[in-house]
């Protein structure tokens, strides 16, 4: 099995913790975010990561080297100056990813989600892992209808950043930078997305204060009860 992280992302709404670092190497409970993904993939068989890279990527690669301490094969894919937004870092990274279906991570999110328990339909180009939306967002992205992912005018579920794709979903887009939620939508229209809702942790790391409290939850949980 071969994922991807998305990391090159420059964290805008994280500052000013990211003003010198990546998010990706943001710590939740004293490890960062993309090493807790790594050792999620490891566990789940993955063999080879992928890692694109853009604001203080340099630092990634210092920290995470090879990808031989954590079991895995680490492979990068530089964007630096030029950060492809998510549908383009995908798309450069085809030619890594292979031709079989892959695994995609957002480096920003947490959560106890473990790949490859959601097989991908023949009649689909992706799979999305949903969660219901947090309160922190005044909307949801999609919904799911009998195991497939759908656009409605007043969606309930947000989509997680995790997901499985096959290379087709991106491979005839021209490359260069370029979203990755129009391509989504179409597939949801073309009935060519399935989903499945995750029940677990999940959080998205997005501010300092949402980092801050998620820390406080974790720190609370793991304090011995009186």
């Amino acid at each position: 099995m071969i994922a991807m992280i998305l990391a090159a992302g420059r964290g805008e709404r994280l500052r000013p913790l990211t003003d010198d670092m990546p998010k990706a190497l943001v710590e939740v409970n004293g490890k960062s975010l993309i090493e807790r993904h790594l050792a999620m993939l490891a566990n789940a068989g993955a063999s080879t990561v992928i890692i694109n890279l853009g604001w203080r990527g340099e630092q990634i690669v210092d920290r995470i080297g090879s990808g031989r301490a954590y079991g895995l094969q680490v492979v990068y894919s530089p964007e630096y100056g030029n950060v492809l937004e998510t549908g383009g870092g995908i798309r450069r990274a085809l030619p890594l990813l292979g031709a079989a279906p892959f695994w995609v991570i957002n480096a920003d999110v947490y959560t106890d989600y473990v790949v490859g328990g959601d097989s991908l339909q023949a009649d689909c180009v992706g799979h999305l892992v949903l969660v219901r939306t947090p309160a922190h967002k005044t909307g949801g992205d999609f919904d799911l209808e009998n195991g497939k992912v759908r656009n409605t005018a007043a969606p309930s579920l947000t989509f997680s950043g995790i997901a499985c794709y096959r290379p087709k979903l991106l491979s005839d887009e021209a490359p260069g930078r370029f979203p990755l939620a129009p391509l989504l939508r179409r597939a949801a229209d073309r009935q060519q997305l399935s989903g499945s809702l995750h029940a677990g942790v999940w959080e998205d790391v997005g501010t300092p204060e949402r980092l801050a409290d998620l820390n406080q939850s974790l720190l609370a949980a793991e304090s011995p009860q009186s």
